[in-house]
């Protein structure tokens, strides 16, 4: 059976609320997960999966992490973030980072089924209300971070997030099932491709921009 998405929330009930709004529009079988992990598992095992309703929030993701670290292993995938968060400095940065959307949880059913087919359309959705103030916070600085994670491979931004964690090279090698020598490899890599001089300023950069 294929699957067409993944609602992506701990909390049962939205997840059966999403579901019912969603069904209309994209039909076939959809998938959930109650946190960040299973939602990668998912994706893995379910090459047919088109698009992901990812809650900011639920267990395993941090700030913009999950966005993010989906975008860079399926970039195929299409990201519409799921919120109570209504800030729209944290939507313009979900946006920067490659989401295709934001729904507010406040958001009525029948809103969420045509924000789904615009996205499933080509296009990005925004809740109206707050286009305005999302246009105007636009920052730079996160712009041009997103492009420079997007030039990471899928084992170099893992070794990022582990770096951003504190671990040591010989540490993510344990992690990661490789050789340490293969990390000091992807280290220099990734200081290179998001322009930075050390270890400690990509760790740091990282945090502060994925809002950890």
């Amino acid at each position: 059976m294929s699957a067409r998405a993944i609602i992506a929330d701990d909390h049962p009930l939205f997840r059966a609320a999403m579901q019912q709004a969603i069904m209309s529009v994209l039909g076939g079988d959809i998938l959930q997960a109650a946190n960040l992990s299973g939602t990668l598992e998912q994706l893995e095992n379910n090459d047919s999966v088109e698009l992901v309703f990812l809650d900011l929030n639920m267990p395993g993701n941090q700030g913009l992490t999950g966005l993010s670290t989906i975008r860079n292993n399926f970039p195929g995938v299409l990201v519409i973030m799921v919120s109570a968060e209504e800030d729209p400095d944290i939507i313009r940065r979900a946006i920067d980072f490659g989401a295709s959307g934001y729904i507010p949880k406040s958001a009525p059913l029948e809103l969420i089924a045509d924000a789904v087919q615009q996205v499933l359309d080509g296009e990005q959705w925004l809740p109206e209300e707050l286009r305005l103030q999302i246009e105007n916070s636009s920052n730079e600085q996160d712009k041009c971070f997103a492009r420079k994670l997007e030039q990471l491979t899928p084992h170099q931004f893992k070794v990022l997030k582990l770096l951003a964690d504190g671990l040591l090279n010989k540490q993510i090698a344990y992690e990661l099932n490789v050789q340490e020598t293969t990390i000091k490899q992807h280290v220099s890599a990734v200081l290179r491709k998001l322009e930075v001089i050390n270890r400690t300023q990509a760790g740091v950069v990282f945090r502060q921009i994925m809002g950890e």
